[in-house]
């Protein structure tokens, strides 16, 4: 059985990932963290999906589950989730992270924790969305400079980073199936006289509103014909899923740096 906390518990994300925690076989959830101050350290995680005595408490501090040594699942924000990895690499646990938007450098400092610990840091942990990468590195290599490649994408307004994490694997899986510098071709959106468009561009397009969970549609426009591959996500849990999936799998690898496509064995 494997242990499992989740820190941003009292987040969208995080009642996801406890319900999915609490629903997994060979997974334990021990409690979860928010932060320091709130009114619901104290209480019980299973409460914040409806169910009580799950003997899980909410703590502000990771501090609080040292004896256990559990797999920490993270989805909050970027200097939440690299303090978070410092706690796990202290300790010498596994880390989950699904939180997006890091800067190179913060890149950097995630690929030498997972030199220490397992680390399992993917854009997205939806098993659909994986299956699509394989999916658009196909289609890049089939059409290959004879289509105008873009990417948009759809997110609840809550959500702080533009385009999403899953739109950049995108980007860079298409990108590497044609031997291209995404940063070189890369366009995030377009404004005025823009000219024609060239056919090395891998354009995003970036939508927010509502609460959509997320949405995601290559489009390979060619002259006369079009291709679409989308993947919708309707619920959280999906993500939550392959997230506790992925503890699971990260307690039993040696130190190192995965995907939930090295999870899924892809």
């Amino acid at each position: 059985m494997v242990a499992i906390v989740i820190t941003g518990a009292a987040g969208r994300m995080g009642r996801s990932l406890i319900e999915a925690a609490m629903e997994t076989t060979d997974a334990e959830l021990m409690g979860g963290t928010v932060r320091s101050g709130s009114y619901l350290v104290g209480a019980d995680a299973g409460e914040f999906i409806g169910k009580k005595n799950a003997n899980a408490p909410i703590h502000d501090s990771l501090d609080a589950f040292c004896e256990r040594r559990p797999v920490v699942i993270d989805f909050t924000s970027v200097d939440s989730t690299i303090n978070h990895l410092s706690w796990c690499v202290g300790l010498g646990v596994p880390c989950v992270i699904g939180t997006t938007g890091f800067s190179i450098d913060q890149e950097k400092s995630i690929s030498a924790a997972a030199k220490m610990i397992p680390v399992v840091y993917a854009p997205n942990f939806s098993v659909g969305v994986n299956v699509i990468f394989d999916l658009l590195d196909r289609a890049a290599r089939v059409f290959g400079d004879a289509v105008d490649i873009e990417v948009i994408e759809t997110h609840h307004r809550h959500k702080i980073d533009a385009p999403s994490g899953t739109a950049l694997a995108i980007g860079r899986v298409i990108a590497n199936a044609l031997g291209r510098d995404l940063e070189a071709t890369a366009v995030f959106g377009r404004d005025g006289q823009t000219g024609a468009r060239p056919r090395d561009q891998i354009g995003f397009a970036t939508v927010r509103g509502g609460d959509v969970v997320g949405e995601h549609t290559v489009l390979f426009a060619a002259d006369g014909e079009r291709v679409e591959i989308t993947h919708k996500a309707s619920n959280r849990r999906t993500f939550a899923n392959g997230a506790v999936r992925s503890a699971v799998w990260a307690s039993q690898q040696e130190p190192g740096l995965y995907s939930m496509r090295d999870v899924l064995s892809i």
